[in-house]
């Protein structure tokens, strides 16, 4: 993993480290630094949400005793709280081998007027940068905070962090590897069904039931009576964003739109004033994986598409919450296989593709050609106009753009006469809107492989099929 690359190039610099790790809620953040630095750590603090200054000194004491072995009172403020830190730190760094401090949750550590941050600042600055052997690992999952305190803050903490880990869901082959690891062995198609609903990350992963179907444990993780993620929707926003509600305003309109909406369509939909306070929520919602933005193929403007990309999000606002009451949506094994199931498997298919664009380039037999990846839209502007919509596309440098459709379905997929229909006036349109002279070639990612017959034959340059989608 990169991540964990990063954390051995830490070990191994000889210098004073400061690590900011950043993450969506149960994405597993807490557990990378326990895990890889098991024989480093040394302190660790986590913070407890909306608990008052005393109460977080109080912890801090209990954590030294627990460094310790001694009793301590609780330290007036986070000044001497730091003091006492390296009162006790100042002999273990002066042997040989790194030391790791570890602050979890510093949203709820440095609180309005705790003064954590300032203490902080002091601390790093005029003592920690000058240990040879110190590691320190801030940590958090309020995205809002810890980007604007953190990692985009003017004070103290700027250009001081020396290693910067935003750590994201797993890819489809993680998740598959994270599954066997558990004793879990299901195919690609039922892994695939699988992360479309509840994503890569591994909380969600880790209440998958052995000896159950992709359906079912969709079933049960979301349907059931006390369901593990029926309310993890409700949870998860109000964890990472101050005034999450603005947050979820764009979210809702995003699901709304399949292939995204601009920064204006946005304002529209939503009614949210455009300026920074719109641009600081678009940037919090894409650090944390629940959007991307996907830029339009030969627009000027370079007006991105914002597109709701987070799984369990789609699934939640489609099927938890779009379904009415939860009772309504009980038998998932066969809703999947209604029109709005298949709806939103085709929707939930296209963001796993998305997440997954190196890998169609690789299948595609050209990892090592430069090539920019896009989207792109014509909305028809008159009755003999033609309105189309290309959600994945590789502009390549070797001549050619390569035109994805994208379906998830139960069998092969078969191109009828009215589908192939509506892949010729694609084609035609975005040749006479974008007036590009480059060869275009149809590109089928297909769940279930592609059934062979006229239009296949006539259409289709690649077939990238499921297996390619694990590729490391």
């Amino acid at each position: 993993m990169p991540e964990q690359e990063q954390l051995a190039e830490a070990i191994a610099s000889g210098r004073p480290e400061l690590i900011a790790i950043h993450g969506r809620r149960r994405i597993g953040k807490t557990y990378l630094v326990r895990s890889y630095f098991a024989k480093e750590l040394c302190f660790e603090m986590t913070g407890v949400g909306d608990a008052p200054l005393s109460k977080q000194l109080r912890n801090f004491a209990n954590q030294m005793k627990q460094a310790t072995g001694f009793n301590l009172a609780a330290p007036s403020d986070w000044t001497e709280a730091f003091q006492e830190l390296i009162t006790y730190l100042d002999p273990h760094l002066k042997t040989s081998g790194r030391k790791v401090v570890f602050f979890d949750e510093l949203p709820w550590l440095a609180s309005r007027k705790s003064g954590f941050l300032s203490a902080f600042d002091h601390f790093w600055n005029t003592w920690g940068t000058k240990q040879r052997n110190l590691i320190v690992v801030i940590c958090g999952s309020a995205a809002s905070w810890m980007i604007a305190k953190v990692l985009k803050h003017k004070g103290g903490l700027h250009n001081r962090i020396t290693r910067t880990i935003h750590l994201q869901p797993f890819s489809l082959p993680e998740i598959a590897d994270y599954l066997r690891a558990n004793g879990l062995l299901l195919d690609h198609k039922q892994t695939v069904e699988l992360a479309m609903a509840i994503g890569g990350v591994p909380f969600y992963l880790n209440h998958v039931r052995k000896g159950w179907s992709a359906a079912q444990n969709i079933q049960s993780l979301f349907f059931a009576p006390s369901a593990p993620l029926g309310g993890e929707f409700d949870e998860v926003f109000a964890a990472l964003f101050e005034k999450h509600e603005r947050h979820l305003q764009v979210v809702r309109a995003l699901a709304k739109r399949q292939s995204g909406l601009r920064r204006l369509e946005i304002i529209q939909a939503t009614k949210l004033e455009s300026g920074g306070a719109l641009t600081t929520i678009l940037d919090e919602l894409e650090a944390s994986g629940f959007i991307c933005r996907m830029m339009p193929f030969g627009d000027a403007t370079r007006d991105p598409y914002f597109r709701l990309i987070d799984e369990l999000t789609l699934f939640h606002l489609r099927w938890v919450e779009g379904q009415g009451a939860r009772g309504a949506a009980t038998d998932w094994p066969s809703r999947r296989l209604a029109p709005s199931g298949m709806a939103w498997s085709g929707y939930a298919f296209e963001n796993i593709c998305l997440r997954h664009s190196a890998q169609i380039k690789k299948a595609l037999g050209i990892a090592g050609v430069q090539a920019s990846v896009s989207s792109w839209r014509h909305h028809a502007k008159d009755k003999e106009d033609t309105g189309a919509q290309i959600d994945l596309l590789f502009d390549r440098a070797d001549g050619v753009i390569s035109v994805c459709e994208m379906k998830f379905s139960e069998h092969e997929f078969v191109i009828d006469k009215a589908y192939a229909r509506e892949i010729r006036s694609k084609l035609e349109v975005f040749r006479r809107v974008t007036g590009t002279r480059k060869a275009l070639f149809l590109v089928m990612v297909s769940a279930h492989g592609l059934k062979a017959n006229e239009y296949q034959a006539e259409l289709v340059q690649n077939v990238v099929p499921l297996e390619a989608l694990f590729a490391p």
